[in-house]
């Protein structure tokens, strides 16, 4: 979907298919999404959501949601990217933030399991370094990487589309699978 026709007639499942992180967005600013009180229907659109709740200004919603878009952009890397840290120089430290089941039956090579230990330890180290986040698929692991960049680690990122697209667009021979609930 191109964001350009992004409209209040929109249905808010096609926002959240073009916009990953657009229901954060939507609870931090205006307390919508996040819970079974302010939820909402893929159905519903944009403009009938801005309605119900309160009469929002949905050109002002729409802006957010756009704005909340481009600064997950910036905190992401592509597949193709990643490959050419890893080879660099000085790779950065690469961090699967799957579960620890998904980590020992499929992982991108170099690649560290996240453990509390482990994310403690970063925080309380150099803050320059370069860490590099990853998860299934991208659509979760934003939260961890401003989470990071949070705790002072501004060197962070997350790998777009996660290890599925590492798999399909640099590794074809990392085994690919599915999620039942994702």
């Amino acid at each position: 979907m191109d964001l350009a026709t992004i409209t209040a007639d929109t249905p808010m499942g096609e926002i959240m298919s073009a916009l990953p992180g657009a229901r954060r967005a939507l609870f931090s600013r205006y307390h919508l999404g996040g819970c079974q009180s302010c939820g909402f229907a893929d159905t519903e659109t944009l403009g009938q959501l801005c309605a119900r709740a309160g009469e929002l200004d949905v050109e002002e919603v729409l802006q957010h949601l756009l704005d909340s878009h481009a600064h997950d952009e910036s905190m992401m890397i592509s597949p193709a990217e990643l490959k050419a840290e890893l080879e660099s120089p000085a790779p950065p430290i690469l961090l699967d933030c799957r579960t620890r089941e998904e980590h020992e039956a499929v992982a991108i090579a170099g690649a560290e399991f996240m453990t509390q230990e482990l994310q403690q330890q970063l925080f309380g180290g150099d803050p320059k370094r370069r860490v590099i986040l990853h998860d299934h698929s991208g659509k979760h692991v934003l939260d961890t990487c401003a989470w990071f960049l949070g705790h002072g680690m501004k060197n962070t990122r997350a790998l777009r589309g996660g290890i599925d697209a590492w798999s399909r667009e640099i590794d074809p021979k990392l085994p690919r699978y599915r999620i039942e609930v994702d």
